[in-house]
């Protein structure tokens, strides 16, 4: 912790008062929220921890951030500082607790999210069934059991027709939903992408990530509910037809972090086989 004090008094951005309270929740880097500047900021410590799903790259959040200024979905982005353990973002903390509410409200949000015009520069992501399947393929260790496990429910799928491109969040798990006065806001935005939109539906309705950053499993109803009330033509078809795809990779991807010691993916990887073998 000195060593990121030092930083941001060197830039200006905190003082040998100034208190560092650590934050709880994320997985990824460390945070604190401190008082400096007129107002309750946070920062971000970024670590040196992508995975083939999740990249966590701190030029990526800023680029992320300083594009939705004034659009109501995203903390306010303050400043980048770098200092001798890792990059640092600084940025306005957005109050109020993780969602756990109404899925229609996160529909709502990520239709929000997906109409705004592309920022340049973040990584192209490409979707299709092929694609999906390719990434989860890559991701395991062929000599294990449960590899061979899930390769017997590796889905046969015909591609979609392409869909437009849009502006992705990466992440979307309950965690990095809040429910502030105003309406709810994204954080965490070190995975923003663009590419097809039932990329960031695919984390938000994935039975692993909601166990793993969520409070609760969503019911079939709700996942039916969200996917009616996600406003663009015909993106909620379109993701039912990918699911078993999208599934498959994210059985995957728990099973690479569980034989990486990531014990909790151990129970994802169990509930993306069951949701699969529901398909």
């Amino acid at each position: 912790m000195l060593s990121v004090r030092n930083a941001l008094i060197s830039a200006g951005l905190a003082d040998e008062a100034t208190d560092f309270i650590p934050l709880k929740g994320g997985r990824t880097n460390r945070l604190w929220r401190y008082e400096y500047l007129g107002g309750m900021l946070v920062c971000k410590l970024f670590q040196n921890s992508a995975t083939p799903l999740f990249p966590n790259d701190p030029d990526a959040e800023a680029k992320a951030l300083m594009h939705l200024v004034d659009a109501g979905l995203a903390p306010d982005f303050l400043a980048r500082v770098d200092c001798e353990i890792g990059t640092i973002l600084i940025y306005r903390h957005v109050p109020g607790p993780c969602w756990s509410g109404e899925v229609t409200a996160v529909a709502h949000l990520l239709s929000r999210l997906h109409a705004i015009p592309q920022p340049a520069g973040l990584r192209q992501i490409t979707t299709g069934t092929k694609a999906i399947l390719a990434q989860g393929s890559a991701m395991l260790d062929f000599q294990t059991a449960e590899a061979k496990r899930l390769m017997c429910l590796k889905p046969n799928l015909a591609d979609p027709p392409p869909s437009p491109n849009v502006f992705l969040h990466g992440d979307v798990v309950a965690q990095n939903i809040i429910e502030n006065q105003n309406g709810l806001r994204l954080i965490d935005w070190q995975c923003p992408a663009i590419g097809d939109a039932t990329e960031d539906l695919a984390i938000f309705l994935s039975p692993a990530m909601q166990h793993i950053y969520g409070e609760r499993a969503l019911s079939e109803t709700e996942e039916n509910a969200f996917l009616d009330e996600y406003d663009h033509a015909d993106c909620g078809d379109r993701y039912r037809h990918l699911s078993p795809a999208y599934h498959w990779r994210m059985a995957a991807y728990c099973l690479w972090k569980a034989e990486r010691g990531d014990a909790i993916y151990r129970e994802g990887f169990e509930r993306e086989i069951a949701r699969l073998e529901h398909l």
